[in-house]
């Protein structure tokens, strides 16, 4: 199915009678609750997810039906929304980010509950432990407060005289606090003075990055949010049009322009919490299937846009990149070097960094 004709048929979707799906003979519904669009959430999301949920023997349309619910980044709309599903009686809530997830929880204690999360589930009242989640709630998370440091360290890295590093932090993000106060525990280790700047809309986020430019800091790390990484081209766009190197959680925003990501990509999320759901679906309980945590875990560099930046980028940082975006000189296409590694770290390639190459 094409993207265009996807998400026009979401709006028909939303609003199908449960007694259209009891027509057919016992055929399960996946509630997806997020707090991004539509059209954010299809390549990242609902690609990988549907890929995955295909993996363990569903298929959309055939032998399982998915309500989708969406948020428009409007928070205040997800009770409701998660409310709408449970009246619907679906078979399992997919929730997409800890707004949804925390709104799916508090709106059913029976239904099972798969979440991806960038954050501590624990921390934030999700579930009561990674091992044994409890009750009706379980899923996949990315511990960014364990990311963060990192983060740092990689800008250290590539501006190693830079007395004060950005920080945009969103406040509606529920880990934002503790991440925060991860990353300024690192940055005393650093020496490096941080400059924490609170961006939840549009109009923040042009703010922000004047006042990093006013405030003349080397670099800035985006923290994680849903808000940003829907709109990480703007985010993008700002840190180019600033001259301003920055760091973000996501390799989606790597792909869409940024600087450097280190962290898990949305897709391959998305596609564990289907794994999940699918076992939910043939019977297991959310209560039995301990919370995951990310052990995907890359180093993207986008050459393009250090280029446009006037940056050098040090051998010793692309060495451990697991993906390096370049612009080829005639044919105006990226190339992607992957290294082969396992575990949650990056690998680090040994001898020349075109050991492993190949053009898309």
């Amino acid at each position: 199915m094409r993207r265009r004709e996807f998400i026009a048929g979401l709006g028909s979707a939303a609003v199908w009678p449960l007694a259209a799906w009891g027509q057919q003979a016992a055929m399960p519904v996946i509630g997806f609750l997020s707090a991004q669009s539509a059209e954010v959430d299809y390549k990242d999301v609902t690609v990988p997810f549907l890929q995955g949920l295909k993996e363990t023997g569903y298929v959309e349309g055939q032998n399982v039906a998915v309500e989708h619910r969406y948020a428009e980044n409007q928070f205040d709309r997800l009770p409701a929304l998660a409310a709408d599903l449970v009246r619907r009686r679906v078979s399992v809530i997919v929730a997409n980010g800890s707004q949804a997830a925390l709104a799916a929880k508090a709106a059913t204690t029976t239904i099972p509950i798969v979440f991806a999360v960038g954050g501590d589930p624990v921390a934030i009242g999700l579930v009561a432990s990674l091992n044994r989640p409890g009750a009706n709630v379980t899923g996949i998370a990315t511990l960014q407060v364990e990311l963060g440091p990192k983060q740092l360290q990689l800008l250290r890295q590539l501006i190693p005289n830079a007395a004060a590093f950005g920080v945009l932090a969103d406040p509606v993000f529920p880990s934002t606090l503790s991440i925060i106060g991860d990353l300024q525990t690192a940055a005393r280790t650093l020496g490096l003075q941080l400059i924490v700047v609170n961006a939840k809309t549009d109009s923040d986020l042009e703010t922000a990055f004047a006042s990093f430019s006013q405030q003349h800091v080397g670099a800035a790390l985006v923290g994680p949010s849903t808000f940003y990484v829907q709109r990480r081209e703007q985010l993008a766009a700002l840190a180019a049009r600033h001259a301003l190197p920055a760091i973000y959680s996501y390799r989606e925003f790597a792909l869409a322009g940024g600087l450097m990501s280190y962290g898990s990509g949305t897709g391959y999320l998305f596609h564990q919490v289907s794994i999940y759901t699918g076992r939910i679906l043939k019977g297991d309980k959310p209560a039995d299937l301990p919370v995951q945590q990310a052990t995907k875990v890359e180093l993207v560099i986008n050459l393009k846009t250090a280029k446009a930046l006037g940056l050098s980028i040090p051998e010793t940082l692309l060495a451990t990149a697991d993906q390096v975006i370049e612009c080829s000189d005639q044919a105006g296409t990226d190339r992607r070097r992957r290294s082969r590694h396992a575990g949650a770290g990056p690998a680090v390639l040994r001898g020349q960094r075109a050991a492993v190459a190949h053009r898309t």
